[in-house]
């Protein structure tokens, strides 16, 4: 099974996938669950999430298409050389983001269309669609009063109008068939643990 969490920054998304695999190597034992993220997970796609969103140039800003492409090259190497293996030998995979992270930030928020973000992906997700894909639903000034680290991730200097954004890209994003029953929005409002046995019910493993 392949398990993504979704949601802008400071929605509890990587709190969450963290507290999911831990219970499932509770559950199953370490070496049944591999956690990943997006972009990351291998040598390759981190420097490439280094360049993405670490690492600025003066005069020059990264243009919409240049991050899709370089989002979904990260992918291709996180998907098909750890997920696609690790999900072909019986493992669960619990990930923090997939293309649909490029779908509502380059595609709705950057304004280069979902349609041409999943174009873009084509080849980087073919046979590889997350089973269950938790959307952690929350309002933008919630998320955003929350502590998160702007000097790493050029995203989360962005202001209020920009994350409204990529939230009606996730509205987009469930509506997609390739989503079909596989969207799932959990309240992300709340206690921790009160969001987590939110999760855990919609869970059938």
């Amino acid at each position: 099974m392949y398990i993504v969490f979704e949601g802008i920054v400071g929605s509890g998304k990587s709190t969450q996938s963290k507290k999911l695999v831990e219970f499932l190597c509770e559950k199953y034992g370490n070496e049944k669950i591999l956690h990943v993220r997006e972009p990351g997970s291998t040598p390759i796609a981190e420097d490439i999430r280094h360049l993405c969103q670490g690492k600025e140039w003066a005069n020059e800003l990264m243009h919409p298409l240049t991050n899709a492409y370089l989002y979904t090259a990260a992918r291709t190497q996180t998907l098909h050389t750890v997920v696609k293996p690790a999900l072909e030998s019986g493992q669960i995979v619990v990930s923090d983001r997939s293309f649909l992270s490029s779908c509502a930030y380059q595609g709705e928020a950057q304004g280069l269309g979902i349609d041409t973000i999943l174009s873009v992906n084509q080849d980087a997700i073919r046979g590889i669609l997350p089973d269950i894909v938790f959307y952690m639903d929350i309002d933008v000034e919630t998320a955003l009063s929350r502590t998160f680290d702007a000097v790493w991730d050029k995203w989360e200097k962005m202001g209020s109008d920009f994350f409204h954004s990529i939230v009606r890209g996730y509205d987009k994003c469930e509506k997609l068939d390739i989503m079909k029953n596989r969207f799932i929005r959990i309240d992300a409002s709340g206690s921790q643990q009160e969001i987590f046995e939110r999760i855990v019910q919609k869970i059938k493993i």
